[in-house]
C-alpha cells in the first residue's frame, strides 16, 4: 500500500478569462492542486501499522485495508514500522504528505506516550488529524486459581491488608495494560508492585503456574486459559461490558470511574483537507461495520466503536488528560 499521492489543498492555481480556462484544461494536474473528494483516491492508498507483522492490531489493519480497497478499486497497502513503543510508525504518519494518502493506526500507545515520554518527536494533539476509533481490545483483570481473592472487591480488601505485598503482571512499561493496573491502585488507592513483561508469552509463562498471581492481560489471549480453569477472571477494565462477553464484570461497577482501554483507531497527518476527512471516516466506519469484518474482530478480542472524526479526536484528548493524571498520581517515572 503506497499511500503517496499529489494532492495538497493548501496550494491553488486560480485562472481567470476563457482564453486562461481553456488553455488550462490542456494542462496537466499540478502536482500540489486540490483533488475533489469525489475523485479521492486516485492512487494507491498506504496504511502505517506501528507494529510488527503477525497479531491482531496487524490483521486489523490488513482486513480493513482490503474493505477499503474493494470499496475504492485501488491498493491499500499496509506497512509496519515496528519499534521505540510504536513511536517509529508513528512518527513516520506525522511526517507523510497531508494529502490523504497515507493513513496510521494507532494503539493505545498514541494516548499513553505523551503521559509517559518527555521528548516525543511529533505532538500528538497537534500533528495528526483523527479518523476514527476502530474499537477497544478488552482488556482482563485475572488471577491464578490459588489467588485468595474472588473478585475486585475481594482483591481491594487484600491489597489493603497487605500494602505492597501483591504484584501484578503487564505485558510492558506504557502499555494499556500497564495503566490499567496504575489506574486500579489511583482509583482504590491500594500499593500493588508493577512486574513489566516483554508481552504476553513470558506473562503467561510466569502467571500460569503462580509465580505472579494477578496480572492485567488482552481477553482474547486469556480466554482459552480462562476456560480451561487456569486462570480466574475477575474483570474485564472496559468502561462497557463487552458484548460478546455480556457475564464478564467490570472493575467499574465494583470502582467508581473506573475505566482503561486499549484502543485501535486510523489517523492521518495533520492538515488534511476537511472533504478527504470525510470520506476518509466514512469509508473507514462503513468498512468496520461490514458484519463478517465485526464477526471476525469479535474473535481477536476488540468491542467496535467507529466513532466520527470529531468523537475521536475528543477521545483521545480526554484519554491523554487522563493518562496524565493517573501517571502523575501513581508517581510512574517518565521514560526519555
Amino acid at each position: 500500500m503506497d499511500l503517496s499521492s499529489p494532492f495538497n489543498a493548501g496550494r491553488r492555481t486560480w485562472l481567470t478569462g476563457a482564453a486562461a480556462l481553456a488553455a488550462g484544461a490542456l494542462l496537466p494536474v499540478p502536482a500540489g492542486a486540490a483533488q475533489p473528494a469525489a475523485d479521492y483516491p486516485r492512487r494507491p492508498v498506504r496504511v502505517i501499522v506501528p507494529m510488527p507483522p503477525g497479531g491482531a492490531t496487524d490483521g486489523t489493519a490488513r482486513l480493513i485495508a482490503q474493505k477499503l480497497g474493494e470499496a475504492w478499486g485501488q491498493s491499500v497497502v499496509v506497512e509496519n514500522r515496528a519499534g521505540a513503543g510504536a513511536i517509529v510508525g508513528t512518527q513516520a504518519v506525522a511526517r507523510a504528505e497531508p494529502d490523504g494518502y497515507t493513513l496510521g493506526m494507532v494503539i493505545s500507545s498514541h494516548t499513553i506516550n505523551p503521559a509517559i515520554r518527555s521528548n516525543l518527536p511529533y505532538d500528538t494533539l497537534k500533528d495528526f488529524t483523527a479518523l476514527t476509533q476502530i474499537g477497544s481490545a478488552v482488556i482482563a483483570l485475572v488471577a491464578h486459581p490459588a489467588f485468595p481473592a474472588q473478585d475486585v472487591a475481594g482483591l481491594v480488601r487484600l491489597a489493603r491488608a497487605q500494602p505492597g505485598a501483591l504484584e501484578y503482571a503487564s505485558l510492558g512499561v506504557g502499555t494499556a495494560t500497564h495503566l490499567a493496573g496504575e489506574m486500579l491502585k489511583v482509583k482504590t488507592n491500594v500499593d500493588l508492585v508493577h512486574v513489566p513483561y516483554n508481552g504476553s508469552a513470558p506473562a503467561y509463562n510466569d502467571l500460569l503456574p503462580g509465580r505472579i498471581r494477578l496480572g492485567f492481560v488482552l481477553l482474547e489471549s486469556a480466554l482459552p486459559h480462562i476456560q480451561a480453569g487456569k486462570l480466574r477472571l475477575l474483570a474485564i477494565t472496559n468502561a462497557k461490558r463487552s458484548p460478546a462477553h455480556p457475564d464478564f464484570p467490570t472493575v467499574g461497577e465494583t470502582v467508581p470511574g473506573y475505566a482503561s482501554e486499549s484502543i485501535l483507531g486510523f489517523v492521518a497527518p495533520a492538515g488534511v483537507p476537511a472533504p478527504i476527512v470525510q470520506k476518509l471516516s466514512t469509508d473507514l466506519v462503513a468498512a468496520i461495520k461490514r458484519p463478517e469484518v465485526v464477526r471476525q474482530l469479535s474473535t481477536w478480542g476488540t468491542d467496535i466503536v467507529a466513532s466520527t472524526p470529531a468523537e475521536f479526536d475528543a477521545f483521545i484528548r480526554a484519554e491523554i488528560a487522563e493518562n496524565r493524571s493517573i501517571v502523575k498520581a501513581a508517581g510512574v517515572r517518565m521514560m526519555d
